[in-house]
């Protein structure tokens, strides 16, 4: 294989690390991952497997949580290259994609013509429409226009022994002509027919009569009511009979607008109860949720403002509605919240109407992260919520009936659970507390789904309503459709696959409930020694820090927010959070990855980590990757040596006061061609970098020359107090007018600048190499210093502030001195003094003179981690400002990672998503505003334009 397709083929051990997981239960372990460059590659990969009897598996955002995503099988993962939407019909209301085109990349290229493909699982900005199509996917608008399979026009398959057609409705004519044709074809044909005709009266009476039917084969499109539709009757067969090599789909008009009401219910029964009542008025998506869910992210700290504004109640539901206009919607609303409040029996339901854009994103993300966000318990006495039995669905007119007898089953069962979902197709996701860690636990947990099984069928609904079946519903299956239907499906597969070897031992012919449990009783918990303390509501130790991954890989989506930028330029699933995490977590159980912290697959995977921490803020888990690689790399380099580069630009700190005594000779040799070519050899850096120039005069120098001038009080406002203004490495030795843009400004906001006893440095770049035991001596002289400087403040008005000029080392006082410190009460003190320049002066009521300037402005990404971006806005808004915030992620070059060789072309291809772009674009006159050193200096590489720090911007607007 490797011979034929090259890179395509990965059989390495990170690669099969990286797949073994998927976001169920499950874990099983490839025989190798084939990442196809084309259509015609993956055609090639499977005639290679198909000769060596090889089983296969397509996969596409490997969200799955049923396991169907993971097998012993060669693993192809179409979503990095055969992504490719091949044309969008506007008359036709169709496109014709690939089977790697991700979900919102299709909507995106619909909105053009007004159009959508409405099913939208809450995994919408990375799943694939392959894996939709695999999975008969929904999500929260099926109200709207149905399932994957009902929006499904027609399928190009090729099957295991490589016949490879188009598949879709079949008239009677059609049909006889295809089996008369003969051939493989013909002959899958005629024997579809032929199970139809022996089984169609089973088919038509065993079958759930619900919209959320997504359990088993869809062996129902086969009937002639149905149109012998072929292609709908592969979707969610799980890729175990034959796979996509493209798709014609569906898509619908999309509402121009959407307006959100939120109902607040006494309990989730009464919701479900009213369901009825508010399905009337035609809303294209009903979500509900209980209160545990809202419970924990209450406990963690998380979603404060959104719940905050939550109407009362104790379950709430969520009812958009979408028209052309926003009178259009809001009326349809209101005359719901009209009926509601009518009611003559259950309870009214308290209301509130959002109309508000991004408010009912805000909204909205409570949905589709909250589950994600606290499936780690809090209670170390109780399991951490589980998948497994996740999205049942019902009749919705029985829903409430449905879900008060299934809490009486969990809590005879003695679980827990959080109830959420689709109400308005009666499914229903359900975390529970099962202990799979033991055998007493793994047993109960299958009595606990055989029953679960029985009541759902009791109920006359599906044991899968949008997740399939792969390996934790399968076993179970019989329940629901009787032991001939199960023959009519295993005979269907037999058709396409007879010699097994597609995703076997999914949907049918399946694994047990408890075969291959990823965390089951066989798991090893493995106690580290580690530098930070890794401490979390959910529990202690590096392990349980990885454990957070649950593989629901937002970490993969390609726009919005800030993670993951090596995946988004890479498209490789080892370099994205979610593969990292998973081979931290392979390496601690060590039976793929072995080495423990001198692993090299996981060395190389953090090697093209930013460590933006863009998953800190953006995982619904709080996934913490720039920490895990900071305290991976100090052990790693316990017994090996650190490269060049980590002398040059990981102790930045401790050579820059040095070379700037001679800054002449410092540029010289760094920005004289033929010298700067040697130095940029000797330090590891990449040629193509220009290394930043250091300034004639350190800002201390020139502080002291301004103090000593007079300088610094010009148009002052009346002294309110003084701040301590941290001058970083960088603003100190290189760009010092930046830190004297801040003292002038806030000399004008009437604070007195002051500077810690000595200089000293926070040490933010010794993390990207490993330097922690150095970082750690670093933060202790600051501690020291700093705390005399508190000592002798003296009470007033406003309390002595630390204030900060560069977001990232600013975030160390926020993040790693914490996790270094977590018991000196000098850390909590700093870490609760410290602000980011504008941060301090929005807090400070300041008001900068008017300034009518267009600004467009690209957040440092630990800024946005950790700070957020308010100061930027409140400050650009208050003097007058046009200005543009970017959702840019990150810039690319994050610290030293973008000036490695080896690291400079992902560092540009992160720039080239977003941010250089944008710049490129603005007008001549425009400001672009950003705090990071970092990010001017990227700016300035990727776009030769010069960028502007806030500071320089408010002491522009002063006239300083």
């Amino acid at each position: 294989m490797r011979a034929a397709l090259g890179p395509a083929v990965r059989f390495d051990a990170a690669h099969r690390a990286a797949y073994a997981s998927d976001a169920s239960n499950y874990r099983q372990t490839p025989i190798g991952v084939v990442v196809p460059a084309s259509i015609d590659e993956l055609i090639a990969a499977v005639a290679i497997c198909r000769h060596h009897n090889v089983p296969i598996l397509s996969r596409g955002g490997g969200t799955s949580m049923s396991g169907q995503t993971v097998n012993v099988a060669v693993v192809f993962d179409l979503s990095k290259s055969c992504n490719r939407i091949l044309d969008v019909n506007e008359t036709q209301r169709t496109a014709l994609v690939e089977p790697g085109v991700i979900c919102d990349t299709l909507r995106d290229a619909a909105e053009v013509y007004g159009l959508t493909f409405a099913p939208d699982p809450s995994t919408h900005s990375r799943c694939t429409l392959g894996g939709m199509i695999g999975n008969n996917s929904c999500g929260p608008h099926s109200v709207m226009a149905g399932k994957t399979l009902e929006n499904v026009e027609a399928l190009e398959v090729m099957t295991y022994d490589g016949e490879r057609f188009w598949v879709g409705p079949t008239f009677d004519d059609e049909l006889e002509a295809i089996i008369a044709a003969g051939g493989r074809r013909g002959q899958i044909y005629s024997d579809l027919k032929d199970l139809r005709d022996r089984y169609a009266t089973q088919i038509r009476t065993r079958f759930p009569d619900i919209r959320r039917r997504v359990s088993g084969f869809n062996l129902d499109q086969l009937l002639p009511e149905n149109g012998f539709n072929v292609a709908r009757a592969l979707v969610g067969t799980e890729g175990t009979c034959a796979l996509t090599v493209a798709a014609k789909v569906r898509l619908v008009p999309s509402p121009a607008v959407r307006v959100s009401l939120v109902l607040g219910f006494p309990d989730i029964y009464a919701a479900a109860d009213a369901l009825p009542e508010y399905r009337q008025f035609k809303p294209i998506a009903i979500e509900g949720l209980d209160r545990e869910i809202i419970r924990g992210l209450q406990a963690r700290g998380l979603r404060a403002g959104e719940i905050a504004m939550l109407p009362a109640g104790d379950a709430w539901v969520i009812v958009e509605f979408g028209a052309d206009t926003v009178e259009q919607a809001v009326a349809l609303a209101e005359q719901t919240v009209l009926s509601l409040a009518a009611r003559t029996t259950g309870p009214i339901p308290s209301t509130w109407l959002v109309t508000d854009p991004d408010m009912q994103k805000r909204i909205w993300l409570i949905r589709e992260t909250g589950a994600s966000a606290t499936q780690l318990s809090i209670d170390p006495t109780v399991p951490d919520p589980k998948v497994g039995w996740e999205d049942v669905a019902v009749d919705p007119d029985q829903l409430g009936d449905y879900l008060r007898a299934f809490q009486a089953l969990v809590e005879r069962y003695g679980y827990r659970t959080s109830l959420f979902g689709h109400f308005g197709d009666g499914c229903v996701h359900a975390r529970i507390t099962f202990d799979l860690t033991s055998a007493a636990g793994v047993s109960q947990w299958r009595n606990f789904t055989r029953e679960a099984a029985e009541l759902v069928v009791r109920y006359g609904g599906s044991l899968s309503g949008e997740h399939g079946d792969g390996q934790a519903k399968a076993e179970f299956l019989p329940i629901m459709f009787g032991e001939e239907l199960m023959e009519a499906m295993r005979e269907f597969k037999r058709i396409w696959d007879p010699q097994n070897r597609m995703n076997p031992g999914k949907v049918v012919q399946a694994y047990r409930l408890d075969d291959n449990l990823r965390m089951g009783p066989q798991y090893k918990v493995v106690n580290f020694h580690t530098r930070f303390a890794f401490r979390s509501a959910e529990g202690n130790g590096f392990q349980r820090a990885v454990e957070r991954c649950v593989g629901m890989g937002r970490c993969r989506s390609l726009t919005g927010s800030t993670m993951c930028p090596s995946y988004r330029a890479t498209r490789e699933e080892r370099y994205s959070t979610r593969g990292r995490s998973r081979l931290l977590w392979e390496m601690l159980q060590g039976d793929v990855v072995d080495g423990q912290w001198n692993s090299e697959p996981v060395k190389e995977a953090l090697d093209t980590c930013l460590s933006c921490k863009g998953c800190r803020s953006d995982c619904p888990t709080h996934v913490d990757m720039a920490t895990y690689k900071a305290e991976f790399l100090s052990h790693y380099y316990e017994t090996k040596r650190r490269p060049r580069q980590a002398l040059f630009m990981g102790r930045i700190g401790d050579w820059a006061p040095l070379a700037a005594k001679w800054p002449w000779m410092a540029n010289l040799l760094t920005q004289t061609p033929a010298f700067a070519t040697l130095a940029k050899r000797i330090a590891g850096t990449a040629q193509r970098r220009a290394l930043p120039r250091f300034a004639s005069q350190t800002f201390r120098t020139r502080f002291a020359e301004d103090r000593s001038n007079n300088t610094l009080n010009k148009s002052a406002a009346p002294l309110r107090g003084k701040v301590i203004l941290w001058v970083d490495t960088f603003c100190e030795h290189f760009h010092p007018e930046i830190a004297l843009a801040a003292v002038k400004v806030l000399r004008h906001a009437g604070f007195e600048t002051v500077l810690p006893a000595k200089l000293l440095c926070c040490g933010r770049p010794l993390y990207d190499f490993g330097y922690l035991d150095t970082a750690r001596e670093k933060l202790e002289a600051i501690l020291t210093t700093l705390a005399l400087e508190f000592a002798r403040d003296d009470p007033g008005d406003v309390p002595l502030a630390l204030v900060g000029l560069e977001p990232g080392c600013m975030s160390v006082f926020k993040d790693e001195l914490l996790k270094l410190f977590p018991d000196d009460p000098r850390a909590q003190r700093l870490a609760s003094s410290v602000w980011l320049f504008g941060d301090f002066l929005v807090e400070q009521n300041y008001v900068p003179p008017r300034f009518e300037a267009q600004v467009l402005v690209h957040a440092h990404c630990h800024q946005k981690s950790l700070f957020g971006t308010n100061g930027e806005r409140v400050l650009l808004e208050r003097m007058g400002a046009r200005f543009t915030l970017l959702d840019s992620g990150c810039c690319g070059l994050a610290g030293s990672f973008g000036f490695h060789p080896d690291h400079i072309d992902i560092a540009d291809n992160v720039g080239e998503q977003v941010l250089f772009p944008a710049v490129r674009q603005a007008s001549k006159d425009t400001i672009v505003l950003t705090n990071g050193f970092s990010c001017r200096e990227q700016i300035r590489h990727g776009t030769r334009r010069e960028a502007m720090h806030l500071a320089e911007l408010l002491a522009l607007a002063c006239g300083a």
